[in-house]
This record gives C-alpha cells, structure tokens and sequence, in this order.
C-alpha cells in the first residue's frame, strides 16, 4: 500500500464525543503501544496507519471533546500533543520507506504485464524467480490490511497453535528481560516510555529522509509545526493555549479506546478456592470441554441473541501445514504474520487472541469465596501484541466491589499503574454469573462496549458456575456497538430492541485457546 492509501485507512474511525475524555485519552496510549510493536517488527505499514491515527486523534478530535477544557484534561491533552511531536520524525522516516517499497511493487506488476503482454502465460511462470513468486504471495492478501504488507510469511492461527505458544513464550520472556535490565541501569518509567517513542529505529535508512524532499508534507504534518509551538510556549510558562487548537472536523461516529468500566464475574463451582497467593504466580493448565448450557432466563434480563453451541459448531479442520520444525528455526516475531482469524460484520479485520484454557479455572477458583457469598467476580485479561496476533498473558483480579448482580472496579489509576509499567495491553475482561445462567446483561453489554472501543478484538468471558456453562463474547457491528453506544436508558438493567447485539467470539471467532500457552495472576486487592 502507498502512503497515500495508508493514510486513508488511518482517517477511517469514528469519533464519538459523548465517550468520556479519559477513554480517549487512554486509546491513545494504546494506539502507541501498537505502534511501537509493529515497528520493532518492521512493519512500517501498520506503524505509520497507527501513528497518523494517533496524531489525527490527538490534534483533530479531542480538542473538540466537551470536557478537554477541564483543568485536569488541559495538562493530559498537552502531555498527548508531545506524544505527537516525538512521533514526528518516525512518520517523516516511515514515509519514503513506504513509498519505495510500494514503487518498487508497482514496477515489478508493470514488468510482469508486459511479460504476458508478449510471452504465454506457461512461459511466463517459468520465467519467474522464486524471489518474485514469495514477493507475489505476500501481496496476494487482501490489500485493506496494511498489517500484511510487510513481506513476512502469514500464518493461518488455527494451523499454527505450537508455533505461536513458543513464538509467544520467547517474545514475552525477551521483553521483560529488557525491560528489567532497563530498570537495573536506574532508568525511570518516564524515561523508559520517552526513549520508546522518541526518535526511529537506528537500522533506518537516514538516506531516505533526505531523498524525500520533493513530497509535499500534508496538512498534519503543518499542524504538528503548529503544536510543536504551542508546546514550546506552554514550556515556557504557558498554562491555557494548549486549548487553541486547529479547526476540528465535523463530530462523528464512535471510534474508541475507552477505560476499563463496571464488570460482573462468574466462576465455577466445585473445588476448594485457591487463594491468589503473592503478585506474578505463574500457573499453566488444561481446558475441559464446556459443560453443557442451561436455557435458563435472568430475572432481569430478556434471553441473549441464539448462540452457537459450543460442541456443535467445530472450527473446519484444515491439513496441516508443512512448516519447519521450530526448534530448528530461530523464532523471530518479524518472521511470521498471523492472519485475521475473523472479520467484524461491517468487513474490519480481528487479528487472532491466543488464550490460555486453564485462566478461566484459575480464575474461578479465586472467585469461589465470592461465589458462595452470592457475590459477583471480574478479572481483565491482559496481554500483549506479536505479530499481528494478541496473547492473553496475565489474569489480574483489580480492587472491586461486588453485588449479586454487579461487580465495580476500585482504584482504576492503580491498575491502569500497573499495566502501563508491564507494558501489556488490556485484551479483555472475565466476570461471574454466581447464581444466573451465561450471557450478556445489558449491564455488561454497557461494560463491554468500552472495552471493544478501546480495541475491536476486545472480548468478555461470562461465567455461570451453578450451570457449568461459560462463553465469550464480542459485541456486534453493526448493530450491536452503536445501539450500546447511543443508548440513553436509564437503570441498572434494561432491554435493547435490537436481538443481535453480541455474539459468540470463541466458536467460531477470533479468539483461539491455546494448550500449554504461559499466564500469571497478579491479585491487586488489598489484602484484609
């Protein structure tokens, strides 16, 4: 893809301004983590595709946002617009890279036509180099997805459940050996995060750069000079003119990147509770079949939309892949690209979610006091980004407070604390139904709804321990987002008219268990 479709890509999300500025501001966050991720890969596509959203968010959209004039949100939006600046170079670095790789492709499709134009089609074939067959396969994919385009073999999630644990396994434990040995040098939190977006990589063609000149700079690159004065005078001594902004877009739809909202729990019964020991204890185990499910209704909600059954509907076996054995082969993430394992119902691609099968039991067993007080549980799944595929590696249980239909989280700075110093991404949330049966609550349809914002793969487990029964869920979209989203009822819980509104994420979807896939649980409830 070029820049200038790249570019398109980047501007197509919805912006809604009646999602609280803090979500906002912490899809921002998110948007950089991709960011860096995919760049440390190589994938300038899908690095550029995010970090021109996040500037066109910062600069564009949440100046207009009804609470950025707050006194609180006036020092964020200001931290968010350096965000940008420092981002600066990276986009100017990205640009010819793209571009000459896009060229590059474009004159090798010229030279092919004329080829045929003149050759027979056998001939043609023969005449082709096995580096031009693997450059035309790796360009065979869907075109809207920048996050293939980086030449990288893609992977079909389902044909590569091994070599995605040990890729994941190898990946997670290289990150935090590095971010340990930053820490043990004395480096801050705040200067390990400036270091990461500051800056490009130093593998970088500088060359590149300078050979650009000719491409006129678009009109963000214009109003990140603008910012880039505004932040120098609120150094200096400026406290309001960060609020002087440049001239806004129409309000929109609703893309976003919302905080963690009110979460219900649900665990199983059956076995003594283990109860979470010290922060990071590691635990791995197995999956069971799902126990069968109960029709059972919520006295306060109406039925959920038909769900697939979790036996009934098999994921379609495939043959399996001839792939070099992974123990011959060094495991880099810039190596493998997982394909989209699903795609939203408006056509959005959803990368793949590795979960490991024994987190939901894990979890239970912590919610077990909980659940025979009648009382709810949630936990969020928490994780990381390698190669275009998201692994749930930490199960974190935050400070809550729990009814027997609602569960609220406490103290959301000290989990959002946490997360940003692991450097993980929050995937999704899991919660219990202590005494109902498995579905989504109009409350949770609500809860949900921030979470997807944030990131569309996001999805919510439900579990019923006096069924037996679990599942998880992704809203829909359409319809299921924006009714959720431009819902005005009031009330703990009340009906949707639409019968759609969520739908099952694991059978089939984009969400894959994964046997012998590594978690930790880290319990941040204060200990009585």
């Amino acid at each position: 893809m070029s820049v200038e479709q790249i570019v398109q890509q980047a501007e197509n999300f919805e912006y809604n301004p009646l999602v609280p500025f803090r979500h906002w501001s912490r899809s921002a966050g998110t948007l950089l983590k991709e960011a860096e991720i995919y760049e440390s890969e190589g994938n300038d596509q899908q690095a550029y595709l995010l970090l021109f959203r996040h500037a066109r968010l910062i600069l564009d959209r949440l100046p207009t946002h009804p609470e950025a004039r707050l006194d609180g949100n006036v020092n964020v939006l200001q931290q968010l617009r350096k965000d940008v600046l420092r981002n600066f170079s990276k986009l100017e670095a990205l640009k010819p890279r793209i571009n000459k790789r896009h060229e590059r492709y474009r004159k090798l499709l010229k030279e092919r036509a004329q080829a045929k134009a003149t050759n027979s089609q056998a001939t043609a074939i023969l005449r082709r180099s096995p580096a031009d067959i693997a450059h035309e396969r790796s360009h065979s994919r869907r075109p809207s997805d920048p996050a293939l385009g980086n030449g990288s073999e893609a992977l079909a999630a389902g044909e590569n459940r091994e070599l995605a644990i040990q890729l994941a396994h190898k990946e997670i434990r290289r990150r935090a050996t590095a971010r340990k040995a930053i820490r043990q040098a004395g480096t801050s939190e705040e200067e390990e995060q400036e270091r990461r977006t500051a800056g490009v990589s130093a593998g970088w063609d500088d060359n590149l750069v300078r050979n650009d000149r000719g491409v006129d700079r678009d009109s963000l690159s214009k109003q990140m000079q603008n910012v880039r004065f505004q932040v120098n005078g609120a150094d200096a001594g400026t406290s309001r003119g960060a609020n002087t902004e440049v001239s806004p877009e129409s309000l929109g739809k609703c893309f976003q990147y919302p905080d963690i909202p009110r979460y219900k729990g649900q665990s199983q019964l059956g076995e003594e509770a283990r109860v979470p020991g010290p922060l990071n204890k590691l635990d791995v185990a197995c999956t069971p079949s799902p126990p069968p499910k109960d029709t059972a209704l919520n006295k306060h909600d109406q039925p959920g939309p038909p769900r697939p059954s979790k036996d009934g509907i098999p994921r379609p076996k495939s043959p399996p892949r001839p792939m070099a054995n992974p123990a011959q082969q060094d495991l880099q993430p810039a190596t493998f690209t997982f394909k989209p394992a699903a795609y939203l119902e408006n056509g959005t691609p959803l990368r793949t979610v590795w979960l490991p099968p024994d987190l939901r039991h894990r979890f239970l067993s912590i919610a077990l006091p909980n659940t025979k007080s009648n009382l709810e549980t949630c936990g969020i799944l928490c994780g990381t980004l390698i190669s275009n595929a998201l692994f749930v590696s930490k199960l974190v249980i935050p400070e809550q407070e729990s009814t027997s239909d609602t569960c609220e989280m406490l103290n959301e700075s000290d989990f959002f604390d946490y997360v940003d110093g692991e450097d993980l991404m929050v995937l999704g949330w899991i919660h219990t139904h202590p005494t109902q049966t498995c579905f989504m609550s109009s409350r949770d349809l609500h809860t949900h709804c921030g979470y997807q914002v944030m990131m569309p793969e996001s999805f919510a487990i439900v579990c019923a321990p006096s069924r037996g029964d679990w599942g998880a869920f992704r809203l829909t979209d359409p319809p299921g987002m924006k009714v959720v989203l431009n819902c005005t009822q009031s009330g703990l819980f009340h009906p949707h008219p639409e019968s759609n509104i969520y739908t099952d994420a694991l059978r089939p979807g984009h969400v894959y268990e994964a046997n012998g896939l590594c978690f930790e649980v880290v319990d941040l409830r204060p200990t009585s």
